[in-house]
């Protein structure tokens, strides 16, 4: 990818749509004020789906696994750029369903069109959270108000709105940010279920210092690129990384002992995330093991497909292998320490 593909005039309405919170807010209120009188027809008991990992970890995959059995709605690339006002702008904008498809920026093998679930939500949570979570060399954890809460279901509603073919359909989002804000989303929607996959720690370590090496040169030819992820809140990895704090300070301040380009750094990541999961959503969360899934696919999804009550729905897939890397100048104690909480979350899933 030599530069992010868009025009002088799609750059100019994405600029529009995702770099004023005035319209992005402005989009949202015309949109309730003229789409959220039809939810009765639509709305379900609120058993939604969020899937919330670190990146790397198979959460793409396993969104459209979940989204290829019609249960679910969610964002798709379509409802770019005015992601806040889906129903309106479906009805506004030119793009076309079922588009050709191309690989993702990321270069791994994923093909995407028009009709692709995509993690857009964090748009919302940006616009009215404020940006108060993303400070200049990390993302935090923030206290978010009952209205906001409120806010977000509407949106929810208005997505399954813009999905609706005659047929009740649940919610589903794949959002690496939420980690930041499951307890409110527990909380307020308790009905449901988080999903938090996981992979092992030197593979998904690797996976990302790739990404960051390979998003670092592609911002570095193409600024707009750069602008597009911090418009839409991706982080994970490029110029504007910024690692998740969640209140471990040992870890956190280890890691930022760390270039961006060591893989003690991406190792660290991995543990600052998966140990928080470990201590705190164990038990509440849904631990998904990216190994189990490519060992025996079919078996593990439709477990799965039991745990989140899709009952009309039978994956048949065949076993797969994801390429595995050998790392090198790795700290042993950070990889042991990692591996330690791996296995604890995968005798977790068993």
């Amino acid at each position: 990818m030599e530069s992010s593909g868009y025009n002088f005039l799609s750059k100019f309405v994405h600029k529009i749509a995702l770099g004023s919170n005035a319209v992005a807010e402005t989009s949202f209120d015309i949109e309730k004020s003229t789409f959220l009188k039809r939810k009765s027809n639509v709305i379900t008991d609120n058993r939604h789906l969020f899937v919330s990992g670190l990146a790397r970890s198979g959460t793409t995959a396993l969104l459209r696994g979940l989204y290829e059995t019609q249960e679910f709605a969610s964002l798709t690339y379509a409802d770019m750029p005015f992601v806040l006002s889906p129903n309106l702008w479906r009805g506004l904008s030119f793009i076309k369903s079922g588009s050709e498809y191309k690989e993702r920026a990321h270069k791994d093998g994923i093909y995407i069109n028009n009709d692709s679930p995509e993690a857009l939500d964090e748009v919302f949570w940006k616009v009215f959270s404020g940006n108060n979570y993303i400070l200049n060399d990390r993302l935090v954890k923030i206290d978010l108000s009952q209205e906001i809460m409120v806010l977000f279901g509407d949106y929810i509603d208005l997505i399954l709105i813009k999905n609706f073919q005659g047929k009740k359909i649940r919610y589903l989002s794949k959002n690496n940010n939420n980690i930041l804000r499951i307890n409110q989303i527990l909380k307020n929607f308790p009905y449901s279920k988080v999903i938090i996959p996981f992979r092992d720690p030197m593979q998904q370590s690797l996976s990302l210092q790739n990404q960051h090496i390979h998003f670092c040169k592609i911002q570095k030819r193409d600024p707009f690129t750069l602008t597009y992820m911090n418009w839409i809140g991706h982080h994970e990895f490029g110029l504007n990384q910024k690692p998740f704090f969640l209140g471990d300070n040992s870890i956190f301040n280890k890691m930022l002992e760390y270039d961006k380009m060591d893989i003690n750094f991406w190792l660290l990541t991995w543990l600052n995330y998966y140990k928080y999961v470990l201590d705190n959503y164990a038990e509440s969360c849904i631990l998904f093991s990216y190994e189990q899934l490519c060992n025996s696919p079919d078996i593990v999804l439709n477990r799965l497909l039991k745990k989140i009550g899709v009952n009309d729905f039978i994956f048949k897939l065949p076993a797969f292998s994801s390429e595995k890397r050998i790392g090198v100048n790795f700290d042993s104690k950070i990889l042991s320490d990692c591996m330690i909480t791996y296995n604890r979350l995968t005798e977790m899933t068993s």
